[in-house]
């Protein structure tokens, strides 16, 4: 059976948001916007999706 990921892709700006939430789009590597990364499924990645969650796309996606 293949691990889930999730591919986490910005579609909102991080203009006039939180310094916090800003550093979380960092750490998650997206930077300018419709930029896309894959994560593993852990619950580290999914808190840091649920903060900015207002601010991205989420799919799973089998690998």
């Amino acid at each position: 059976m293949a691990d889930k990921k999730l591919r986490v892709t910005k579609v909102r700006s991080a203009i006039g948001r939180e310094k916090g939430q800003k550093r979380t789009l960092e750490a998650l590597g997206l930077g300018k916007m419709n930029s896309s990364k894959v994560h593993n499924d852990t619950p580290q990645i999914r808190g840091m999706i649920f903060k900015v969650k207002h601010l991205l796309k989420v799919e799973e996606v089998d690998e």
